[in-house]
């Protein structure tokens, strides 16, 4: 569980993905080639990356690591993680760290659990998990970023990045959010950011939290204001929100919700900025389905349908628990359809969300699932009225790497790439001996 940081993920996540079963697919394409472009080794390039990765438009690539970093006396569980940049070198990748966050002692941030992204500036955005102010159930509450280059010129190689930090959430005081998660933060097309916590806000309890909020931080005379323009409660169609949200045209805002007052299932949501203010929309409560959890976030093809995956769950009549839908609008409505099905994946499924490429396919993670019980990246193509599921990589809890959370991101020419929680060729003090994680690139 997460408990005053993330380790294992969070207190209702880590007990239901501890236990990785086997789930029978179609067998691995052989077509890829795989690459490992880095190793962490829990040092000052971190370790445990529960994120994906972001690219720029020359092609390196960003990531935030849980763990490793500047260990501090505020981090002594291995380091508070940090953000980092991989740039191409030849044949070989190049790490630099950009920042090392140092925790609630410092005043700063700790165990950031989602991606950096560009904002409108050019500057990188972000959340941690903890660090900020200590006042929420699971720990301190966590933090919301802004790292950019130094203004003056670095004498350094690896010339650490300046942080901002633009809000620490206060999660019981003021019913502020407490404890962003996995989701990414956005920008509306006025440059307002938009992201969730997992706790915190006004509504009542859920289990032993408050439900969490979607937040607004909007920008006025250099400063950083910050509003909860939702609250949720046990109602439907759930609450912890473990993903972020997505933006529609009219700047509209979609999420997922990981549990309801049945315990696992959750729903998706919609929230509308209406001249009264922000009112909720249930687009699907998972309750009456056997699809449980999700996890990861949603995606938008063109013609505005949703697809999004459910993780977890209990193995009841046939249903693992774990698919891949889509959620298409029809008349005011809503219409989920199960794409693909992991059939007996238990708790094992897809944790991350899903990767769109321009001709449909779908690109998505297995937690612990697969060939080898250490996970998978998978890719879904439409074909002749139905979805032909290929395992891109098996992961084999090597060298490799394993158990992949976070979401995958493809360049223009196809290839895939993401990192692990786990594995690796470090082995040391990493997650329980297994590996501090790796970057991997997937080549078709």
């Amino acid at each position: 569980m997460l408990k005053t940081n993330p380790r294992t993920a969070s207190a209702r996540v880590a007990p239901i993905l501890l236990f990785a079963l086997v789930v029978m697919l179609t067998p691995s394409a052989q077509a890829q080639t795989y690459t490992v472009l880095h190793n962490f080794t829990g040092g000052a390039d971190g370790a445990n990356s529960y994120a994906g990765l972001t690219m720029d438009r020359s092609g390196n690539l960003y990531g935030t690591t849980t763990y490793g970093g500047v260990q501090l006396g505020a981090c002594d569980d291995g380091g508070c993680g940090g953000v980092f940049k991989l740039t191409r070198s030849g044949a070989n990748w190049v790490l630099n760290p950009l920042y090392a966050f140092q925790g609630l002692g410092m005043g700063d941030g700790k165990g950031p659990l989602a991606r950096v992204i560009f904002g409108p500036d050019g500057a990188l955005y972000g959340t941690t998990y903890s660090g900020g102010i200590d006042d929420c159930v699971v720990g301190d509450c966590g933090i919301v970023f802004r790292l950019s280059p130094q203004a003056t010129a670095c004498k350094s190689a690896l010339c650490p990045w300046a942080e901002t930090i633009l809000h620490s959430f206060t999660g019981f005081q003021n019913s502020d959010g407490g404890n962003p998660a996995y989701g990414d933060v956005v920008f509306d097309s006025a440059g307002n950011l938009y992201g969730t916590t997992y706790t915190g806000g006004s509504g009542t309890l859920c289990y032993d939290s408050t439900c969490g909020t979607v937040y607004e931080l909007s920008l006025a005379n250099g400063g950083w204001t910050e509003s909860v323009i939702h609250s949720f409660t046990p109602d439907s169609p759930g609450f912890f929100p473990y993903s972020g949200v997505i933006l529609d045209s009219s700047d509209n805002l979609y999420g997922t919700l990981t549990f309801s007052l049945q315990g696992a299932s959750g729903g998706v949501f919609e929230l509308i900025n209406g001249q009264s203010g922000w009112s909720v929309t249930t687009l699907y409560d998972f309750t009456s389905q056997p699809e449980y959890e999700p996890f990861g976030g949603l995606t938008f093809d063109h013609a505005g349908n949703l697809y999004g995956t459910t993780c977890c769950g209990v193995i009841q009549e046939g249903h693992g628990g774990a698919v891949v839908f889509e959620l298409s609008p029809s008349g005011g409505t809503w219409t989920l359809t199960t794409l693909y099905s992991f059939s007996n994946s238990g708790p094992s499924g897809p944790t991350s969300t899903l990767t769109m490429d321009a001709s449909g396919a779908l690109y998505g993670n297995l937690y612990g699932a697969g060939a080898y019980d250490y996970g998978a990246i998978f890719k879904l193509t439409p074909s002749a009225g139905g979805w032909t599921y290929t395992s891109l990589h098996d992961f084999t809890g090597g060298a490799d790497g394993a158990h992949p959370w976070g979401q995958v991101i493809l360049d223009a020419n196809g290839n895939v790439y993401g990192t692990t929680t786990a594995g690796g060729s470090t082995v040391g003090e990493c997650y329980e001996n297994l590996g501090c994680g790796v970057v991997f690139e997937i080549t078709p």
